[in-house]
């Protein structure tokens, strides 16, 4: 059940009977037409643009179409009221009953209520986290790790076949200094003295990398030449901090399909293959950049290489792929990476980056463009930077990372559950401050612990409901007469269940998990509004042992409103509590 597609339907068969009828000329595109909540609520449930979509097609002014237009809606029984606005809008009110179907429509469909067909079974790949292989996770990870399982949770529940992947960066210098940084701890682990040089990782999880490496190569590297112990600590070092990723990803619920390494591109003849495939369609050439503008760096100087004519699919210039001495430029196994992603038949690549890799945005969307002849689209999010504060002051709290805040430590101090929701209380190119004080907090400025205790209270109340021998389950309660429920408080209610659908699908094509943590926020409030009304007005108890009719419809809306709380929450990853300790 989605009321606003329904209405939408309603106004587009409506339109057709006046061009039947010879009040609308032919050959008239509906594709314009939209059905919202009105901004002020006091103008109605609904409003429709028809009018003024369709005004200069059908050669008509506004109002002059919104007034054959409204009166044809006013015939449906579901429409209360159908009232012109403005320029040539159309409020629409809806009969009460038809809002308390969406109760109805919840139980019916139960956990999919309000999955969408958007996706169509259609295959997207999200890629996000992809740190380096270096160390734990931080603060900074945390954010697109949660943003990207979450828009991963809400495109599948939209129809999409989803693939998580983690792109592991083990191809660049970055994985030497890792080596280097853990042979000092190897050697530490044999009891020399050591001095961690700027430039090398200082962080003190790389102690256990010491001591795993002493107990796998004993004393055989201590003093054999770099270039024999290397490559050995580069791969154990690497594989120890994957298994470090892994733990920390799967202390946050996010858990991966693929995880990719950047290494195996590299004498794969993998990234050959993909810059010749934009060779062979004339988009890498030999040249030479222009001079950079502004002001020119001392070392620079022009050089020849090949380059990737990415101008031609929007980017601010070409960019190398290829020196001229063979060695491939960083660009290079990025578009590998993805040109390996268009082979493997994906309808739709989303790549997650941090808000420091927006420069790299332009050139990632030309790529793709020119790998997949622009039949693949990519959409590139990015997630801004996290600030955390306790007791008004920026907090720092990490030891053994060295110099950052790692995902665990923020785990550790305030839990999983409260770490994914706060962060998507904030669309994810925005900055967000993190507030220890506010995210423990038990209120309602706490939106994890306030939409988390609507589903606890739904819970205790069913819990009741059974000790006082009334049915609970959903499937019991899907037939319950739900017209006593007329009091405006439950029509609220019902309202804000109806909006789930629609809520899902505008999230979903909007690639922004954010607006179901808000959503939920809003439906928690509607709900504990309802309770403490309540408190002043008895016939709006949820249990009432002795009304044997008006108690079970009471029920079944609350079993409504904790499908769409639980689906909700089971979408950005986050705990439906059954009870609040």
């Amino acid at each position: 059940m989605n009321l606003f597609a329904d209405i939408r339907s309603l106004i587009v068969s409506s339109l057709d009977a006046l061009v039947a009828s010879g009040d609308l000329p032919e050959g008239l595109a509906y594709n314009a037409i939209s059905v919202e909540p009105p901004r002020d609520p006091a103008h109605g449930d609904m409003a429709t643009n028809a009018a003024m979509a369709l005004a200069k097609p059908a050669k008509a002014s506004p109002r002059d179409l919104a007034a054959k237009l409204a009166p044809k809606l006013a015939e449906d029984p579901r429409i209360d009221s159908a009232d012109i606005a403005g320029p040539g809008f159309i409020n629409l009110r809806l009969a009460p009953i038809v809002w308390l179907g969406a109760f109805s429509a919840a139980l019916q469909a139960g956990a999919r209520f309000g999955a969408a067909t958007q996706g169509a079974g259609k295959r997207v790949n999200v890629e996000y986290v992809s740190a380096n292989p270096t160390g734990p996770l931080h603060v900074g990870h945390t954010r697109g790790a949660v943003f990207g399982d979450a828009l991963a949770g809400l495109l599948d529940f939209a129809g999409w076949d989803v693939a998580r992947e983690y792109y592991i960066n083990d191809g660049g210098s970055q994985v030497d200094t890792l080596a280097r940084s853990a042979h000092l701890r190897y050697q530490e682990a044999h009891g020399r003295k050591i001095e961690i040089v700027e430039g090398l990782y200082p962080g003190d999880y790389l102690v256990p990398v010491g001591e795993a490496l002493k107990a796998e190569f004993g004393d055989s590297l201590l003093d054999a030449p770099e270039d024999e112990w290397l490559p050995k600590v580069r791969v154990f070092a690497t594989d120890r901090m994957m298994d470090l990723v892994r733990d920390d990803l799967k202390a946050l619920g996010v858990e991966m399909d693929v995880f990719f390494s950047e290494k195996s591109l590299y004498g794969s003849g993998r990234i050959e293959e993909a810059i010749d495939t934009l060779k062979s369609r004339g988009l890498v050439y030999w040249g030479t950049l222009p001079k950079p503008k502004g002001k020119v760096p001392d070392d620079w100087k022009p050089r020849e290489q090949w380059l990737f004519r990415s101008t031609a699919y929007g980017d601010d210039e070409d960019r190398p792929v290829q020196k001229a001495d063979g060695a491939w430029a960083y660009f290079a196994p990025d578009i590998a990476y993805h040109y390996d992603k268009v082979e493997r038949g994906f309808d739709h690549l989303i790549d997650i980056f941090g808000a420091d890799h927006g420069g790299y945005v332009k050139r990632m969307k030309a790529a793709v463009a020119a790998l997949s002849e622009e039949k693949t689209p990519l959409d590139i999010k990015l997630t801004s930077m996290v600030k955390l504060f306790k007791d008004g002051v920026e907090f720092k709290m990490s030891k053994r990372s060295g110099s950052f805040v790692t995902l665990r430590d923020l785990i550790d101090e305030v839990g999983s559950d409260v770490v994914r929701f706060t962060m998507l209380t904030r669309k994810n190119d925005m900055p967000f401050d993190f507030d220890f004080n506010k995210a423990l907090e038990q209120s309602k400025d706490n939106p994890v612990f306030y939409v988390q205790y609507a589903h606890a209270r739904i819970c205790s109340v069913m819990r009741g409901a059974a000790e006082a021998g009334f049915a609970t389950g959903g499937a019991d309660l899907q037939a319950t007469d739900l017209s006593s429920l007329n009091h405006p408080a439950w029509i609220e209610l019902a309202q804000k269940v109806a909006e789930w659908p629609r809520l899902v699908e505008t999230a979903a094509h909007h690639h922004e998990p954010h607006r179901v943590a808000f959503y939920l926020y809003d439906l928690a409030s509607v709900f504990h509004s309802l309770w403490n009304k309540g408190r002043e007005v008895p016939e709006l108890r949820f249990l009432q042992e002795d009304d044997k009719t008006g108690t079970p419809a009471r029920l079944a809306a609350l079993n409504a409103v904790s499908i769409v709380l639980s689906a909700g929450l089971g979408i950005l990853g986050v705990t439906p509590m059954t009870e609040m300790r």
